[in-house]
């Protein structure tokens, strides 16, 4: 017998726990870790956000921009988690190749070049004021 509260559909829903909550944080780091571990990537994207936040500290952005460039960091690291949950999920299902799944995997990638391409944009419009009036 459970202790959780049975729903309309059948399912069983537990109570609240807050070392269920802890141990979701765990495993969440844990994939971010991975990620990091495992795709080139990623790597490429962590200098890039601490050179970022380097120059936004230099810059002594404001509040509003210093929305803008979190909103912007955090785009590509989601879409690059996501990317990296996909191929591992389809490499899982399919290791051979399949010619959907490369399809499916090109999207994937795309998303990621989109949000990268869209962070490029706020900081170009961002940066670009600090930028010239420094060189200036």
């Amino acid at each position: 017998m459970t202790d959780g509260v049975r729903t309309e559909g059948g399912d069983v829903s537990r109570p609240f726990q807050f070392t269920g909550r802890i141990r979701s944080f765990k495993y969440a780091f844990r994939g971010v870790w991975i990620m990091i571990q495992s795709q080139h990537n990623a790597w490429i994207q962590a200098v890039a956000t601490a050179l970022v936040l380097g120059a936004g500290i230099f810059f002594h952005l404001t509040r509003n921009d210093w929305n803008w460039i979190i909103l912007a960091i955090m785009a590509v690291w989601t879409a690059e988690a996501l990317n990296t949950a996909f191929e591992f999920l389809a490499d899982a299902t399919n290791p051979t190749f399949h010619p959907l799944i490369g399809k499916a995997k090109d999207v994937a990638a795309g998303a990621v070049l989109i949000a990268a391409l869209g962070s490029v944009a706020i900081g170009v419009m961002v940066f670009g004021p600090h930028v010239l009036e420094a060189i200036q």
